[in-house]
């Protein structure tokens, strides 16, 4: 007669203790972090008016120009530089 061996749940149990036990620390020591509200002025294109003299206007001395009309061109989905009088920009403060 063979003699059979019994399952038993304790490997598993031992496996997922440990499992928890590298998984938890490493979890609880991120951190995470939401992203600022972004805060938007809008701006009526008038006749005359250029992406740079509006990001120029909109610009802190200690900021670049140009990085100021990426984000304006990314926020409004612009495509080129070309504007028409009447059009609404949403420019980031």
């Amino acid at each position: 007669m063979v003699k059979r061996r019994r399952f038993t749940l304790m490997p598993i149990i031992t496996l997922a203790a440990l499992s928890l036990m590298v998984t938890v620390p490493a979890l609880s020591s991120m951190h995470l972090y939401a992203a600022t509200p972004q805060h938007f002025a809008t701006v009526i294109v008038h006749r005359g008016d250029t992406l740079w003299s509006i990001a120029s206007a909109h610009t802190g001395s200690a900021n670049d120009v140009q990085d100021t009309i990426d984000r304006i061109s990314a926020v409004n989905h612009l495509s080129g530089a070309s504007l028409a009088p009447g059009q609404r920009l949403r420019v980031p403060q």
